[in-house]
Order: structure tokens, then C-alpha cells, then sequence
């Protein structure tokens, strides 16, 4: 048995374009029907939404049996959190609030066996290794992770260019809510500033050869972010799509 092949990290090297969408409900059941909607892939979400290992790991559960990619994001850049979700099985993380080449370097080791990394070694008892069904799985993984980092502050938007040339790091994804609140406007992702400052960064992460991702739910503006390198998005989140529905369901009643 080899490591199980990721699309996404391929999809990302060929800066072909993916549509995502956050899991921040923590369910394996909603994550089942949000990979019977189409999107290429669907965001984990332990940084904001309930997830601990338990949910992480019933999800991937769910989204095995479709071709939706699963990606987890992490609330921190801890080594021994990373250490336990990729012995989960999870291939691809996005990782917020990077904001230096040294940062982004530390989670590629954490990411990786020795000697390129730190990642601790127990693969015998692991979900990724197939508990030792996977052969010779210290040598496969590695090939099949994918890295990818958020650029959410001040700090990383100056470090931009040396975060996008680490070796290791796929993609370099744009978060505007907490760019909106770097620069002074919080809350308004959609403010000019905020807008200047993705159209200003997407060229210089796809100059470094990396995929340049975004979180966009407007059609028309994801396809002017497209024109300027961007080929990972973000448009949408099951628990905004469910509360969104069940107000206007609602609405229609009220009026």
C-alpha cells in the first residue's frame, strides 16, 4: 500500500483553480453533505470553529469516500499539534498568522522527519501510515504534504517575499478579515485599503512560483483576484451558508 496521492497539493503546484469552503460546525454529518455539493476542497477549521482531534479525525472519516480535498486549519504553530493531526492522516494545512521566513521555515520542520524536519516518529500507530499497512511510509509522506500559509498581519505582508521563497511552502493564502483589522478597518474586509493590499501581494506570490490563495465570497471580484495570480479560494462556510438559509427561510414567512 502506498500514501494515499494529494490532489490538492497538486492542484496548487499546477495554479490550477480550487473553490473551498470552511467546516467550522465541527460534524462529521455536515461535513459529509458539503462534499456532496462540488467544492474542491474544504477547510478544517480548528482555529475558529469547535474542532478538536476527535471531530478533525470523523471528518476525515466522511470526506474520505468523496473527491472533495480535505485541509485542516490550525489554531497555532505548535510542532506537537502538527505532529498529531498528520498522524491523523491529514496531508494538507493551512496555518494562519505567519509573519516571517523563520516562522514558515519552523512549520515545514514540523511538518517533516529527520533530518529535514522534527516530525516525531510512531508511524505504527497511525491513521496516516494505515498502522503500518502504508510501505516504507517515513520515506512517502513527505512528498504528499502540502503547506500552505496565511498572510493576516502587518508583519507578514513586509515579509511577504522572503515567507513565499521558504522551501516547503505550496501556497500563501490571504486572509482580508484579519488584514482588515491590521490596517485599522476592522470589520470592513471590502475596505480600498484592504483590497489595495491583496492586489498588491497576489502578483508577488505568484512571482515566487508559489500558489496565492484568498478568501472572496463575490463572484466578480475572485475573478479579478484570478487576473492577478490568485487560483485557491475560499467563497463560503457551512455554518454562514446554514444560518443564511434559515434566515430567509424565515423571511419568507415573516413578510
Amino acid at each position: 500500500m502506498n500514501v494515499p496521492e494529494n490532489p490538492f497539493k497538486t492542484a496548487l503546484a499546477e495554479k490550477r483553480r480550487q473553490l473551498g469552503a470552511f467546516l467550522a460546525l465541527g460534524d462529521a454529518h455536515s461535513a459529509e453533505l458539503m462534499a456532496c455539493a462540488g467544492f474542491d476542497w474544504l477547510l478544517i477549521d480548528a482555529e475558529h470553529g469547535p474542532n478538536d482531534l476527535r471531530s478533525i479525525l470523523a471528518q476525515l472519516q466522511a470526506l474520505a469516500a468523496y473527491p472533495v480535498r480535505p485541509v485542516l486549519r490550525l489554531a497555532d504553530h505548535d510542532p506537537a499539534r502538527i505532529k498529531q493531526v498528520l498522524d491523523l492522516g491529514v496531508q494538507s494545512l493551512l496555518v494562519p498568522m505567519v509573519d516571517s521566513a523563520e516562522q514558515a521555515t519552523a512549520l515545514v520542520g514540523a511538518m517533516h522527519y529527520p533530518p529535514r524536519g522534527i516530525r516525531g516518529v510512531g508511524a505504527g500507530m497511525t491513521r496516516a501510515a494505515r498502522w503500518s499497512a502504508v510501505d516504507d511510509y517515513y520515506n512517502q509522506a513527505g512528498g504528499q504534504l502540502c503547506l500552505a500559509v496565511q498572510i493576516e498581519t502587518l508583519a507578514g505582508l513586509d515579509n511577504l517575499d522572503a515567507i513565499a521563497a521558504v522551501d516547503g511552502v505550496d501556497g500563501v493564502f490571504l486572509g482580508p478579515a484579519d488584514l482588515a483589522a491590521a490596517l485599522g478597518h476592522v470589520g470592513q474586509p471590502m475596505h480600498p485599503e484592504v483590497r489595495a493590499a491583496v492586489e498588491g501581494a497576489l502578483p508577488r506570490i505568484r512571482a515566487a512560483g508559489k500558489a496565492a490563495g484568498v478568501y472572496c465570497a463575490d463572484p466578480q471580484l475572485a475573478a479579478h483576484y484570478a487576473t492577478l495570480g490568485a487560483s485557491f479560494f475560499l467563497i463560503a462556510a457551512d455554518a454562514m451558508l446554514l444560518r443564511g438559509a434559515a434566515v430567509a427561510a424565515l423571511g419568507r414567512f415573516a413578510s
